[in-house]
C-alpha cells in the first residue's frame, strides 16, 4: 500500500470520526443549566448502595467495566515499560563505588515522612468509598511513599522494602481480584460487575457492597504497578550503563 492510498484511508477514517464526535457533542446538554441527567441518576444510585462517595460509586459500581479497562491499560503500560527498560545487549547493571550521600536534614525528613505517607495512602484506599480519594489516588501515594527512601539515599533499604518481583505479582493479583469480583456479580446476580454484596449502612466502613472491595483491589494494583514503574526508571538511571563505561 503506497503513501497515497494510506492518505485516502486516513482522511476517510478521520472524516467519519469527526462526524461521530460532532454528533456526540451536539447531543450534550447545554452548559450551566440546572437539570443534569447524569447527576440525577448517579446520586440516587450511590445512596441506594450506601456509598457516601458518589465518585467511587460511579467508578466501581455504575461504570465498573470502564474502570476495569483503565486498570488493564495501567497493567499493560507497566508491562511495556518493563520490556523497554530491561538492560539491552550493549548495557549492563553496575553499582557505582562512590555515591554522594543526602543531607542529614533530607534524610531526617524522608524517614519521618515515610510512615506518614504510607498511613495516608492506606487511609485513602480503605476509605475511598466514604471520602474523596480511592484506590487510584491512594495507590499512587503508597508507591510514592515507599520511594521516599530514594530521597534519603538508602538504596539498599529501598531494594529490601520493595522487591520488584513481589510487587509485580501483587499488581497481577490486584487486577485479577478486580475481575474476580466482577465475575462474582455475574454468578450471584446475573450480570458482570453487579453489586451483589450487602450494602450495609451509609457512612460505615463496611458499606457500599462490592464497591469497597473493588476499590481496595484497584489500590493494590495501582500501588504495586506504580512501584514497579518507579523501580524500573530508577534502575535505568542508577544501575544501568553501557558496557565498558566505568563512569
Amino acid at each position: 500500500m503506497n503513501r497515497g492510498v494510506r492518505t485516502v484511508f486516513f482522511l476517510a477514517g478521520g472524516a467519519g470520526l469527526a462526524v461521530l464526535i460532532w454528533l456526540a457533542i451536539a447531543q450534550l446538554p447545554a452548559f450551566g443549566q440546572a437539570r443534569h441527567l447524569y447527576r440525577d441518576l448517579a446520586v440516587p444510585a450511590a445512596l441506594s448502595r450506601a456509598a457516601a462517595n458518589v465518585v467511587a460509586s460511579v467508578n466501581f459500581d455504575q461504570r465498573a467495566l470502564d474502570t476495569m479497562v483503565e486498570e488493564t491499560i495501567l497493567l499493560g503500560s507497566v508491562t511495556g515499560v518493563m520490556a523497554l527498560l530491561r538492560p539491552a545487549i550493549e548495557e549492563r547493571e553496575y553499582h557505582a563505588p562512590g555515591r554522594a550521600t543526602a543531607l542529614d536534614a533530607t534524610r531526617l525528613v524522608g524517614y519521618l515522612m515515610l510512615p506518614v505517607t504510607i498511613a495516608l495512602g492506606v487511609d485513602t484506599v480503605v476509605h475511598g468509598h466514604l471520602t474523596p480519594g480511592g484506590g487510584f489516588q491512594g495507590g499512587v501515594v503508597l508507591a510514592a511513599g515507599l520511594h521516599l527512601l530514594y530521597i534519603t539515599g538508602s538504596f539498599r533499604a529501598l531494594d529490601r522494602l520493595r522487591p520488584v518481583n513481589v510487587f509485580d505479582i501483587g499488581e497481577a493479583l490486584g487486577a485479577a481480584a478486580f475481575v474476580g469480583i466482577g465475575l462474582g456479580g455475574l454468578i450471584f446476580a446475573g450480570a458482570f460487575f453487579t453489586n451483589f454484596l450487602p450494602t450495609g449502612t451509609l457512612g460505615n466502613l463496611f458499606s457500599s457492597g462490592s464497591v469497597v472491595l473493588l476499590n481496595v483491589a484497584v489500590g493494590v494494583e495501582v500501588a504495586c504497578g506504580m512501584t514497579v514503574l518507579l523501580a524500573q526508571f530508577l534502575a535505568q538511571e542508577i544501575t544501568v550503563a553501557k558496557r565498558g563505561d566505568n563512569t
